[in-house]
């Protein structure tokens, strides 16, 4: 009798469960299809150095005589909402651009952007710049390539991170990303919203990132998972899990807009030589090359970066050999999850933070640590700074919106004719 109510109670349950499911996915596709009246075209009007330009007048044309006229606002930003699908023509009035700005590429002045589908927002990116006409090819080469190598260094102290845990546990860990995003929403919050002077909210940011995204991570999640014996393909699917909860977790807290840090917005470039640089992006660039010093050199002299390359090679025997591997990954989660909120503070420094930046970075750190060679933390170093370079120098040839293209295309080739990448060992393939 017993037995019978407990398979009563679970029938029950099974149907109301069912019952609410059911409900939610109606209710959610009702609403989607009672939302999706209008759709949004959006856009960021910034020159090279990623700096905001306001006041840009933007004319929106499209079916149904829709016209619309507006201008960018102090972050650079623009919208508008058409309630008609089809195609619209979306022109920069160049007049209307900053003394010394202007279109690179006076052929894309005009965007036509065709609406196939009303519930989304479209994005429509315009090249700004000193302008192809007055800027011989050789300077704009030097400027893209200095711009180039400031990505790659931004990409190499994620991927060296990266690169690190998977050496060392032989995890793909897809929330790798999202220790981006929180290096740079917390340097938001304590400059911004605690009113602390960003030179002192970076290093508590840092220092933050690398207890939650390394020790604690390690300890709440993978050190159980490795405990119960956890496949790494089931880790691997954990790991895309819990960087889509964390991404929509600071999508609730911090909203959707792009944060800016008010302290070194709009800061004018140094002319050194042929290169235009911003200060903010000299020191922390500087800082940048001496964490990856600093990591090289903790990896090849340090007893616990030996003792990482041990456990890298042969967990069981370094085990055996009296290294104590919990501890040995438990530096390395740190370390990486430090090097990466670092890589995060640099790309809100030049471009703000969003939600989405560590999603928007991760196929780049994937790029480059395959191209360099998985597990091999000098093939990091070299795979994201071969990464940096191409991006930026393809807009050479290629529109910017497209720059990523071109890398991805050169990636492709080198793995085709070097499959384990460029410093990676024949062994670590398959």
């Amino acid at each position: 009798m017993k037995m019978g109510k407990a398979q009563l109670v679970r029938k029950i349950a099974l149907g109301l469960s069912s019952f609410f499911l059911i409900s939610a996915f109606t209710t959610a596709g009702t609403a989607g299809a009672a939302a999706a009246t209008s759709s949004t075209l959006v856009g960021e009007i910034k020159d090279v150095n990623s700096t905001p330009l306001s006041g840009v007048r933007i004319d929106v044309t499209g079916p149904n005589g829709f016209a619309a006229q507006l201008t960018s606002d102090a972050m650079g930003k623009w919208q508008v909402e058409v309630a008609s699908t089809g195609i619209y023509e979306v022109t920069l009035d160049q007049a209307s651009l900053p003394s010394g700005q202007a279109l690179t590429d006076i052929s894309k002045g005009t965007r036509k952007v065709n609406v196939l589908m009303l519930g989304n927002a479209l994005t429509i990116l315009f090249p700004i710049g000193p302008g192809a006409e007055r800027t011989p090819i050789l300077d704009q080469s030097v400027q893209l390539l200095a711009d180039g190598l400031i990505l790659g260094i931004i990409i190499a102290l994620a991927a060296l991170g990266l690169n690190l845990v998977f050496g060392t546990t032989g995890l793909t860990n897809f929330a790798h990303g999202e220790l981006l995003t929180l290096g740079g929403l917390l340097t938001y919050f304590f400059s911004t919203i605690a009113g602390l002077p960003v030179l002192a909210a970076i290093p508590i940011a840092v220092a933050l990132s690398a207890f939650i995204g390394g020790y604690l991570q390690d300890r709440l999640l993978w050190k159980p998972l490795r405990k119960r014996g956890t496949g790494l393909i089931a880790m691997l699917v954990v790991s895309i899990g819990l960087a889509i909860f964390v991404r929509y977790v600071f999508l609730f807290i911090f909203g959707g807009d792009t944060r800016q840090l008010p302290q070194f917005a709009g800061q004018e470039g140094l002319e050194i030589g042929l290169v235009s640089i911003t200060p903010k992006s000299i020191i922390s660039t500087s800082v940048g090359i001496l964490l990856l010093a600093g990591a090289t050199f903790w990896l090849l002299r340090s007893k616990m970066g030996k003792a990482s390359r041990a456990v890298a090679d042969n967990p069981a025997l370094a085990a055996a050999s009296g290294i104590e591997v919990e501890a040995v990954i438990r530096s390395v989660w740190i370390l990486g999850a430090l090097l990466a909120a670092f890589a995060g503070i640099m790309v809100t420094l030049n471009q703000g933070v969003s939600f989405l930046m560590g999603q928007d970075m991760l196929l780049l750190i994937f790029a480059a640590v395959t191209l360099g060679g998985l597990g091999t933390a000098y093939g990091a170093l070299v795979g994201s700074l071969v990464i940096g370079v191409l991006i930026q120098l393809s807009t050479l040839i290629i529109p910017t919106e497209l720059k990523y293209v071109g890398a991805l295309f050169v990636l492709i080739i080198i793995l085709l004719v070097r499959p384990q990448g460029i410093l990676g060992r024949k062994e670590r393939v398959g």
